[in-house]
């Protein structure tokens, strides 16, 4: 079904193109700028790193319902081998097959089109099966090293984990932004925690996949208004799924991508954060999370880390 009217009167409001110039491949990481950083070091407290990635195994969070997004297969090429010669250093090496946006990872700009187009007005045939994305690919994201604000949907809800159905809406995230005690600001990278994570973490990867809580059509606006540098949460899809609006697919991930030049990042476990900041008190954090620069890719794997 063509996309309604009101996608398109967000998407007026959030629109970025040429913002930052009519070559920008980079969007609202444009926002993380050199002041931004020196001020997100400043977060820095206790020096406690929190890991957020989860672990590259072949029983990892897909299920096959993406066609060719296959969890990692990971392959031994060399096993304790003296290549040169007997009694020498011996060596292993490994392979590993797998989809980049597999895991814990970030959506490239290139990784959505709607009408035709990609980010600032880029023809979505320049993405193509050799080259992959040849405009907008995921090496041109520049560093994400900013400060990072967990947004704890769940804990607001007084909840370990959201019900499938849950919408996350612009009032949720106010609340978490209260909760927080600290106000979002530009060049912040946002984490959305909905406790829907815990369904893998527990071994259960259907549950984990369908229903999902997720970013509502409404949230688009709230990122744009506090120019968010990035934004990612701990499900699949990152949008509430099945779609809140019936046949409207991936709304939220054109608006962001497509709109808005902003990254988005998937299957993020926040629970140990959640669990570190509540003891802590503070939820606003310095973080390291740049995307493997993988040339044409559409996204990559990610291994953030949140230092308190």
């Amino acid at each position: 079904m063509p996309l309604p009217q009101e996608f398109h009167d967000i998407a007026k409001r959030v629109n970025n193109w040429g913002r930052w110039g009519d070559d920008d491949e980079i969007g609202t990481l444009n926002l993380i700028t050199h002041q931004v950083v020196r001020e997100a070091a400043a977060a820095i407290r206790s020096g406690r790193r929190i890991p957020l990635a989860l672990p590259l195994r072949h029983d990892g969070v897909q299920t096959g319902v993406i066609p060719g997004r296959v969890n990692p297969l990971h392959t031994m090429t060399a096993v304790n081998q003296e290549i040169f010669g007997p009694g020498t250093v011996a060596t292993s090496d490994d392979v590993a097959t797998m989809g980049l946006q597999a895991a814990t990872h970030w959506d490239g700009l290139a990784h959505v089109s709607h009408s035709g187009r990609l980010y600032n007005n880029r023809p979505a045939d320049s993405v193509t099966a050799h080259g992959g994305a040849t405009r907008l690919g995921i090496e041109k994201a520049t560093p994400v090293a900013s400060r990072g604000v967990l947004l704890d949907v769940a804990r607001v809800h007084g909840t370990e984990r959201l019900p499938g159905g849950h919408a996350v809406t612009p009032e949720d995230l106010d609340a978490a932004e209260e909760l927080a005690g600290t106000a979002v600001r530009s060049g912040d990278v946002v984490l959305v925690r909905t406790g829907q994570l815990r369904h893998y973490l527990d071994g259960d990867r259907q549950a984990y996949a369908f229903p999902s809580p997720g970013l509502s059509l409404r949230t688009p606006e709230w990122f744009r208004a506090r120019d968010v540098a990035a934004v990612a949460n701990d499900t699949l899809t990152f949008e509430i799924f099945p779609p809140e609006i019936e046949d409207l697919w991936m709304p939220v991930h054109a608006l962001h991508l497509v709109e808005m030049g902003m990254p988005q990042g998937q299957n993020w476990n926040l629970e140990e954060l959640s669990t570190a900041c509540a003891e802590e008190g503070r939820y606003a954090f310095f973080l390291s999370a740049m995307a493997e620069p993988f040339v044409g890719g559409t996204g990559a794997p990610v291994a953030p880390v949140a230092i308190l």
